[in-house]
């Protein structure tokens, strides 16, 4: 049996921890397959998980890894030959499953995506789930014919993964871009992303009140709470406004009046789970038109499998800057 490293989450007396470990590779079942992990990412989905600030695991030990992207090894399905390149995201993987925080992972054949033309391991992983949830979070928008000319997009908690990929690909697709984010330095950061304009969140008045002027033509919101209500009652007529975290909260404080009166779009996104057709075609999109022209640029760190447990922080204290990969083999 094969013997490699991964980061495994464990429970004991209530309390999370997680370390580096030595592990045994077993050979894979009947629609398994095997592959060696290249390179992960690290998303806040693995801060609350490693470090227990977020019910998110609930069997122990687990290892950790929402991401993973490499080659294959072993497969016991057809689909699959030793030496494909293939990335998962979503499902159970780093979560139910074990994830890709490890030199190897052992997955269902189904929760695979051939890697699509246009893209390496290391691409595949600056754009992850975060890149992912933006694609779907685009999709959404082409099926109700939402498009630039509805108004400048507002995406929230732009600093982050989710939001530095939404500012950089709405912008190459010409949407004019508002980024709001409570990080003022890095305001020149996310203009170089394409934001044309920059708000601070401090500086907001959430009133409350069912209705704002209609300042945006939609937005892309990963905050959630009273941010969230603030947008939708901002947003001008047959926006939309596609929804895909919660980092302020699961609260949702609003009214009717933006659906009713201005038939604004509230579009939901789970990068969990959603039909393969759409998966594969998503990708295929981030590979080609959807790439962001500056892709490199998001990726502002590079860690190990050793240096993970000291980073979870920073994303849990709102301290990461666009995406951190993990560089595993390969």
């Amino acid at each position: 049996m094969t013997s490699f490293r991964a980061l495994r989450v464990h429970q004991h007396d209530k309390q999370i921890s997680c370390r580096v470990e030595d592990l045994q590779l077993a050979a894979p079942t009947p629609g398994e397959v095997v592959f060696q992990v290249h390179w992960s990412a690290i998303n806040y989905k693995d801060a609350l998980a490693a470090t227990g600030s977020g019910r998110i695991m609930r069997d122990f030990p687990r290892v950790g890894g929402v991401d993973a992207s490499g080659i294959v090894t072993a497969s016991e399905d057809p689909r699959f030959q030793p030496g494909d390149a293939v990335l998962v995201t979503g499902f159970g993987f780093g979560v139910e499953h074990d994830g890709g925080f490890a030199e190897y992972a052992r997955v269902p054949a189904d929760w695979l995506v051939p890697l699509p033309d246009g893209l390496d391991l290391r691409e595949a992983m600056i754009l992850g789930t975060a890149g992912f949830t933006v694609g779907l979070g685009l999709k959404r928008l082409a099926d109700v014919g939402h498009s630039p000319e509805l108004g400048p997009m507002l995406v929230t908690g732009a600093t982050g993964g989710v939001g530095s990929l939404a500012v950089n690909m709405l912008a190459g697709l010409g949407y004019e871009v508002h980024a709001l984010t409570g990080k003022a330095e890095q305001a020149d950061y996310l203009r170089s992303l394409g934001a044309t304009g920059v708000l601070l969140r401090q500086d907001l008045e959430l009133s409350g009140r069912p209705l704002e002027k209609g300042r945006f033509g939609g937005g892309f919101d990963v905050v959630g709470g009273p941010i969230l209500g603030w947008l939708l009652a901002s947003t001008r007529e047959w926006g939309s406004v596609v929804a895909c975290g919660l980092a302020a909260g699961h609260d949702l404080p609003t009214t009717v009046m933006p659906f009713i009166l201005r038939g604004v779009s509230l579009l939901g996104v789970t990068s969990v789970e959603c039909p393969q057709a759409w998966r594969e075609a998503v990708w295929q999109r981030l590979a080609s038109d959807w790439k962001p022209g500056n892709l490199a640029d998001m990726a502002s760190r590079e860690v190990t499998l050793e240096e993970l447990p000291g980073v979870f922080g920073d994303f849990l204290q709102a301290r990461a800057l666009g995406r951190t990969l993990v560089r595993i083999g390969g």
